[in-house]
């Protein structure tokens, strides 16, 4: 286990333009940046006020924009919010193939949970939730893009596990997310603990010992002598 901690957390850690050309474009276009700036101004107000407290004005004057330029994009503060979490949380690389589970789930999990753990994430993701619990239509877009793409990300490292022999064939996948994932969003949004390096290496360690024991011998270890 030394060398897939090893691997996991090394993975976590011009000239003038000749006369008639046009003039080379410099830097990003107007929409791009107003789509930057909107997205960074939503991230710094949820974080600091929480979903509720925040404004399409208070969002537009942070980004210096008009309301009708953020509501050209998002048609709701919640729907904003949500791209604005997922933009935050766009700079968690992807999971590293590193040859074992474990090694691919701690280079998945670990760079998110010290990101998630440095700025008070879990309210805006509970309101987030909260949100998706009462609206049908918002819960339909906070399962398509926020949940799922998750939840693929993570099904392609238990894939190649298959792949390996590392884990059964007949592996419930989605039970198996739901272990890795439980506990951590269950303390991200409680907050009755730290999320530490070390809570997620024990939850993984944890859930692979039963996802990584075949059916038989776990239906045998359950009967009484």
């Amino acid at each position: 286990m030394s060398q897939d901690l090893a691997a996991g957390d090394a993975l976590a850690a011009g000239d003038a333009p000749a006369a008639g050309d046009a003039p080379a474009r410099r830097g990003r276009p107007r929409s791009e940046k107003a789509h930057q700036a909107i997205m960074s101004a939503a991230a710094e107000l949820l974080l600091e006020r929480g979903l509720a407290a925040v404004s399409m004005d208070a969002i537009a004057e942070r980004a210096k924009v008009s309301k009708a330029t953020i509501y050209r994009w998002w048609p709701t503060k919640e729907s904003l919010a949500l791209d604005a979490l997922y933009h935050e949380w766009s700079d968690v690389p992807e999971p590293a193939d590193t040859g074992t589970l474990r090694g691919d789930l701690l280079s998945m999990l670990l760079p998110w949970a010290r990101l998630a753990a440095r700025r008070p994430y879990g309210r805006v993701v509970s309101a987030l939730l909260t949100q998706a619990q009462t609206e049908p239509e918002f819960a339909a877009e906070y399962h398509t893009r926020f949940i799922g793409p998750r939840r693929e990300q993570a099904r392609a490292v238990f894939d190649r596990a298959v792949a390996r022999g590392e884990i059964p064939p007949g592996t419930d996948i989605d039970v198996a997310l739901d272990l890795i994932y439980g506990p951590v969003y269950h303390r991200l949004l409680h907050g009755h603990a730290p999320l530490t390096d070390q809570f997620v290496r024990d939850v993984i360690d944890m859930a692979l010992r039963g996802i990584a024991t075949p059916g038989p011998v776990r239906a045998a270890a359950g009967r009484p002598a």
